[in-house]
C-alpha cells in the first residue's frame, strides 16, 4: 500500500530518538515536509535532517519543551513560518520514570504528566486552529498498551497514557469530520527507553512473554502512523491501533 503524503507538513514531537525518530523518517519517506521536535538537540542532527531530506521536500528541527505553553506556541509558529500550515500532528513526546508508588514525589508526577499528557493538550490546541481554517488535518497520539494494562512502578506513565487514549476519543468526537484524531498504543518496542528500564534477566523474560516472542520495531509503529495520516485511513475516527505482538491477549 503506497501512502503519498507529498505537500503535507508534519510535526512529530519527541522525535530525537526511538519511535518518534522512526515516525519522522517514515513521513519523510512518504514525501511529507517534516518538523522534528525534541527537548534536546540530537547529537547526529545533521545526519537525521539529511536522511529526511533525501525523500522529503524539507525537514527542520524545533527544539522545545512541549510541556510548556510558551515553548509550544513558538514551535508551532516556527513550523508554520518555515513549512506552512501543519497538516499532521504526531504527539509522541514522552518520558518514563519508574518508581514505586509510595516513593513518587509531586514533582515526579507533574513532570511525567506534563510531558506525556499535558503536551498533547498544548500541541493540539495550538495546531487545531490552522487545521480547521484549512479545512482538514490529522492528529495522531502515541499512547501505550500500558494505558490499558497499568503496571506496578509506572503509575504516572500509565495514568498519562490512559488519559491520552480517552483524550483522543474526546477530541475525535469534537472535531470530526474535519479533523481525524486517532491513537497508537504500542506494545513493548526495542527503544532506548525500554532498554533502560530492563535491569534483570527476569524483567527481560517478562517483556518477551508475548505471542510474537520479540520486541516491536520502531519502524512498525511508524508505518502505522503513516497509514493513519493517509487517505487509506479516511474512516478511522477516535480509534486506537495497538501493534503489540499479541501482548494484550495475555
Amino acid at each position: 500500500m503506497q501512502c503519498d503524503l507529498s505537500n503535507k507538513t508534519v510535526l512529530v514531537t519527541g522525535a530525537g530518538q526511538g519511535i518518534g525518530r522512526a515516525i519522522a523518517l517514515a513521513f519523510a519517506e512518504a514525501g511529507a515536509n517534516v518538523a522534528i521536535n525534541d527537548r534536546d538537540m540530537p547529537g547526529d542532527l545533521p545526519e537525521l535532517l539529511e536522511q529526511c531530506a533525501r525523500t522529503s521536500d524539507e525537514a527542520i528541527f524545533c527544539q522545545a519543551d512541549v510541556s510548556r505553553a510558551d515553548a509550544v506556541s513558538e514551535m508551532v509558529e516556527q513550523v508554520s513560518d518555515e513549512l506552512g500550515v501543519i497538516d499532521v500532528l504526531v504527539n509522541n513526546a514522552g518520558i518514563s520514570q519508574p518508581k514505586p508508588f509510595l516513593q513518587l514525589s509531586e514533582g515526579d508526577w507533574d513532570q511525567t504528566l506534563g510531558v506525556n499528557l499535558k503536551s498533547v493538550f498544548l500541541c493540539s490546541q495550538q495546531v487545531l486552529p490552522g487545521m480547521l481554517k484549512k479545512g482538514g488535518g490529522c492528529i495522531i497520539n502515541i499512547a501505550s498498551e500500558l494505558g490499558y494494562l497499568g503496571r506496578a512502578g509506572f503509575a504516572p506513565y500509565t495514568a498519562a497514557k490512559g488519559g491520552m487514549i480517552t483524550l483522543t476519543r474526546s477530541m475525535a468526537r469534537e472535531f470530526a469530520p474535519t479533523i481525524r484524531v486517532n491513537a497508537i498504543a504500542p506494545g513493548p518496542c526495542d527503544t532506548e527507553m525500554l532498554r533502560s528500564e530492563i535491569k534483570t534477566p527476569e524483567q527481560m523474560e517478562q517483556e518477551l512473554d508475548i505471542p510474537m516472542q520479540r520486541f516491536g520495531k520502531p519502524e512498525e509503529i511508524a508505518a502505522t502512523a503513516v497509514f493513519l495520516a493517509s487517505e487509506h485511513a479516511g474512516f478511522y475516527c477516535g480509534d486506537v491501533l495497538s501493534p503489540n505482538g499479541g501482548s494484550l491477549m495475555r
